[in-house]
């Protein structure tokens, strides 16, 4: 008779519970039976548990064996609690001291021949142990440097589970052949170093900023001939978190003005890094040698995508999609019509709580889901309906039918619209001069940041974007009359309550970018022409020369 227990990590989306995996062995029948709502995965961890354990150097026990998994109610799921399993089997049967494990947390894939394989959501896995007050965890070699960002956490990576038994036992730890292939380096782990594993989900891989050493890995601003406004609106964008939606003709500069949003925005915090990481590692997409993610996520679905795909979910337990990839980042979607009607008013939540919940018979699950959006449209099916002496073939039905596919409850949740008009000929020959770097948007972007961060602080708010309408209305009011010409917008029916808001939050970037206390009327004209499409002038002040 024996019995020893350990822990593992349950996750479901990057939330993570502290499972204890307990190992009795009886006399009886040799068996071996696991429970604790295991899933088809972990079901299987028993033949690859006992074959790693036998190729490891270790005996199997041949005695009735029990694994349970608690608490029993949580679903658990996934290959990551092979190595916890084994362990606990091995201290059950005193091949190891049951007292040295009793504190540890073991998440890894095991093979047949005893190698430690790593498996996605090893941060957020480690930061749940870590909040349940585990200070010792044992992860598979590659994903060490993962895990070793959470702090106060005592990381021990390992290759083979040979050599974990030697560790815990205080033997000399084995020389591996190199003819069983132990020292070679898994073929894509869990799709991490498959090449471009993370273009499949749209993420665009760019580990360079401006200013690094070896030079920019981004797209340059300078690159985008004319586009004043465009550019003007991609800025304001940037500095607030404001959605933008860039409607034009084909050919004018909208997937290029979106690419190069990324390169203005700042790097991400240490806790924003940590959030963007977990929920990249839960889905199995970090680039090979970045354990940590640093600037802001690109996340470009194809227009073709599902529901699913774009605010999470899939068989069993839910996985994170587009909107969670793109979290702390960007998420564009180009051709913004054609994407399916369901999919694109799944937005419309997180958009205005920053997360999303997903409930599936397996379970709810909480992503992290605050991203910038940015809608790109032709005006209509052929593209050339704005332009003059194109020849647009489109009757206007068509064109209304093709208008509305974005419905007016997520264009009322976009704070800029600009029309990108067609690029002429001085522009795309250089006669206007070249435009502005990134980098010197880039500074700009930080320092309104900075101004917004100063007047936020002590708030749970840092953008302007996720300030309250009500907070922004009473405890940061713009100076008096400032919105004079948005609250008759208002009355007329122009802007609903939410517009009136935006308008307001948009108002605070612009003064931001000008350096300014307060917004007045003509940064709220500004902000009312970016929301509107309409060009209202800049107001003059009561007494004024005219």
């Amino acid at each position: 008779m024996g019995f020893a227990r350990t822990c593992s990590v349950a996750l479901a989306g990057v939330e993570g519970v502290v499972v204890e995996v307990q190992a009795d062995l009886e006399p009886g029948l040799a068996a071996f039976t696991l429970v604790g709502l295991p899933d088809k995965t972990l079901v299987e961890s028993r033949d690859r548990v006992r074959a790693a354990v036998v190729n490891s150097g270790a005996e199997w026990p041949q005695k009735k064996l029990t694994v349970g998994l608690s608490p029993a109610s949580v679903p658990k799921s996934g290959s990551g609690f092979d190595l916890a399993v084994a362990v606990a089997v091995l201290a059950a049967a005193e091949r190891i001291d049951p007292d040295t494990i009793a504190d540890l947390v073991l998440i890894g894939e095991l093979g047949l021949d005893g190698r430690v394989r790593p498996v996605p959501g090893i941060l957020p896995a480690v930061l749940a142990a870590a909040e349940a007050g585990h200070h010792q965890v044992v992860v598979p070699q590659q994903s060490a440097a993962e895990a070793a960002l959470v702090p106060e956490v005592s990381v021990l990576g390992v290759r083979s589970l040979r050599r974990l038994i030697a560790v815990l036992v205080g033997e000399e730890l084995p020389e591996e052949d190199p003819a069983d292939h132990r020292d070679r380096p898994d073929p894509g782990p869990t799709g991490l170093m498959v090449p471009g594993a993370w273009l499949g989900t749209g993420l665009v891989h760019r580990p360079g900023r401006y200013g690094d050493e070896g030079g920019p890995d981004l797209p340059d601003l300078a690159d985008v001939a004319g586009q004043r406004a465009a550019r003007r609106a991609l800025e304001v964008a940037a500095a607030g978190g404001h959605h933008l939606f860039l409607n034009g003709p084909p050919g004018a500069g909208k997937t290029m003005l979106a690419e190069r949003l990324p390169g203005i925005l700042p790097p991400l915090t240490r806790e924003e890094s940590l959030e963007a990481t977990a929920v990249h590692s839960v889905a199995g997409i970090l680039p090979p040698g970045e354990p940590m993610v640093t600037a802001p996520p690109y996340c470009a679905p194809h227009h073709s995508a599902t529901m699913q795909s774009l605010v999470g979910g899939g068989n069993g337990m839910p996985r994170p999609g587009a909107v969670s990839l793109a979290h702390r980042g960007v998420l564009f979607l180009d051709e913004a019509p054609e994407f399916s009607g369901k999919a694109l008013d799944a937005l419309r939540q997180p958009l205005e709580s920053g997360q999303v919940v997903v409930a599936r018979a397996a379970g709810v699950v909480r992503l992290p889901a605050r991203f910038l959006l940015v809608l790109a449209a032709n005006p209509c099916p052929c593209g050339r309906h704005t332009l003059l002496g194109a020849g647009c073939d489109c009757p206007p039905s068509v064109i209304r039918r093709y208008q509305a596919r974005l419905s007016g409850p997520l264009l009322d949740r976009v704070d800029l619209r600009v029309e990108v008009e067609p690029v002429t000929r001085s522009d795309l020959l250089g006669r206007g001069g070249r435009g502005e770097p990134s980098a010197a948007v880039a500074v700009r972007v930080a320092e309104a940041r900075a101004r917004a961060a100063a007047r936020l602080a002590g708030t749970p708010w840092t953008v302007n974007s996720e300030v309250p309408g009500h907070e922004l209305r009473t405890r940061w009011q713009p100076a008096p009359g400032a919105l004079a010409q948005a609250e008759r917008d208002l009355e007329r029916g122009l802007l609903t309550a939410r517009g009136l808001d935006r308008v307001l939050r948009v108002a605070w970037t612009v003064a931001d970018l000008a350096g300014k206390d307060l917004p007045d009327a003509a940064d709220a004209a500004v902000a009312l022409e970016l929301r509107t499409g309409i060009a209202r002038g800049i107001p003059v002040a009561p007494g004024a020369p005219s």
